[in-house]
């Protein structure tokens, strides 16, 4: 959802700049977690998409929502397109109807997994009654593009468009795929710029290990994550593996080039979206944008425009972690658990670094385009995705007990990364398993995976 913070006009790059240096947290003790999920909507009754309108649409289920947890209802025009407390939580529609929960920032992984739990009691009490049901996979495994429907969310009709003239699987990504992702503090634009490419380069083996897209349109689509192999096909302009971060003097001044070198989408004015697909905020800088001429943009413009650039780890005044599918309850834990573990500790972080150092722009690039394949049986370096998942969860464990992070049990926080243990250490992605009960238990049909991925 577009930020509608009213802001003074910017004066130059130094103030874009400025805006994500802002985002430094250089107490390790200020450090947050924040976790975000997508999750697909259908009738349990005929297991069909569900529409905005309707006694028992989209629209009924964010007012269900609403009712029970006292969550602010964000508008657009006469639509409610999402919800929002007081912490920083929100909830919110992408293109297709798929539901996103975007958490809170908290301070550990226990309450982190204890925000999604509540999240899914509540939405799963409210939707049942209307008789929806909600689906953990990476892509759905179904409907066809035209049976998807349309969210009524000005922004999306601007990017539909776009799409089309700039990949093949844009809309693909748009309306018919589901992630997880988590966001992360940096202490300094160095610890960012470490975070930064240890992100990057583990971000196909994060694959890897949520690998859960295995089928469209009723049945397997030859791939382990069709969700991660749709994105190598979405937009070159803003999406990928930037090996510029690798580059020496890298820093927020080389994002925020390559983000002004990135076409905008749209202008948010007064409630409105502007169509301002494939012009340039460059153009904007200088009060030469087409679409609002004379105008300068203010930093709500530019978060914006930031929040329109899917890279593979995005850069706004935090760091995103964006390679997962989508899953269930224990995984959407898992994420954040893996992330913050090699992040939140230094040691854990060099370890990463040290780990990944040696791979070149072309490896990286290559092992993201076959993990969606191959999953942890992809190469990288004479090894496998399979050998570096398990030296990475093992980095990410070491980073968690260091955390010291506790519950009221005494535990720490490292219990999370257990069903990330499991399929790092016999190489078989979520996916795969599917694919197994698919050609054995299911008989070769579809049908039983809505029992088997919903929440």
């Amino acid at each position: 959802m577009p930020s509608t913070v009213e802001s003074a006009p910017i004066e130059s790059k130094a103030d874009l700049v400025a805006h994500i240096a802002r985002g430094e947290k250089p107490d390790p003790k200020a450090w947050r977690i924040g976790t975000e999920h997508e999750k697909f909507g259908f009738r349990l009754a005929d297991r069909s998409p569900v529409p905005y309108d309707g006694a028992s649409g989209i629209r009924a289920l964010l007012e269900g929502i609403q009712a029970k947890t006292g969550w602010a209802p964000i508008m657009e025009g006469p639509h409610i397109i999402g919800l929002k407390d007081d912490a920083g939580a929100s909830i919110s529609l992408e293109p297709g109807g798929q539901f996103e929960l975007s958490g809170a920032p908290l301070e550990h992984l226990h309450q982190t997994c204890r925000e999604v739990g509540q999240h899914l009691n509540v939405v799963r009490e409210v939707a049942t009654a209307l008789g929806i049901g909600f689906l953990g996979l990476g892509f759905s495994p179904q409907w066809s593009l035209e049976e998807t429907p349309i969210m009524p969310k000005g922004r999306y009709r601007i990017m539909r468009a776009y799409m089309a003239k700039v990949g093949r699987l844009g809309r693909e990504m748009m309306f018919r795929s589901c992630t997880v992702q988590t966001n992360l503090d940096f202490r300094s634009e160095s610890d960012m710029v470490k975070k930064m490419r240890v992100g990057l380069a583990l971000q196909p083996i994060a694959t890897a290990l949520f690998a859960n897209s295995p089928f469209a349109e009723g049945r397997p689509n030859g791939f382990l994550s069709y969700r991660a192999h749709v994105w190598t096909d979405t937009d070159p302009d803003r999406t990928g593996m930037l090996p510029f971060a690798f580059s020496n003097g890298f820093g927020y001044e080389a994002y925020v080039d390559w983000a002004l070198s990135t076409p905008m989408y749209f202008v948010y004015r007064d409630g409105v979206y502007i169509d301002a697909s494939g012009q340039s905020f460059k153009d904007f800088l200088a009060g030469k944008l087409p679409a609002l001429p004379g105008e300068r943009p203010t930093i709500t413009d530019w978060e914006n425009h930031l929040s329109t650039l899917f890279p593979e780890v995005r850069l706004k005044t935090y760091l995103e972690m964006r390679g997962a599918d989508s899953g269930p309850w224990s995984r959407l834990c898992a994420l954040p658990a893996f992330w913050a573990g090699i992040f939140y500790c230094e040691a854990a972080l060099e370890a990463a670094w040290r780990l990944v150092a040696p791979w070149t722009a072309e490896e990286r690039e290559a092992l993201r385009r076959s993990v969606p394949y191959l999953g942890l049986k992809a190469p990288i370096r004479g090894h496998s995705a399979q050998d570096i998942a398990k030296q990475a969860v093992a980095i990410a464990r070491q980073g968690l007990k260091s955390r010291a992070k506790l519950n009221s049990a005494g535990d720490d926080e490292t219990g999370f990364l257990a069903e990330l243990d499991d399929i790092a250490a016999t190489g078989v992605t979520p996916a795969e398993r599917l694919l197994e009960r698919y050609r054995t238990e299911w008989g070769g049909r579809i049908d039983p995976v809505w029992e088997a991925a919903a929440y």
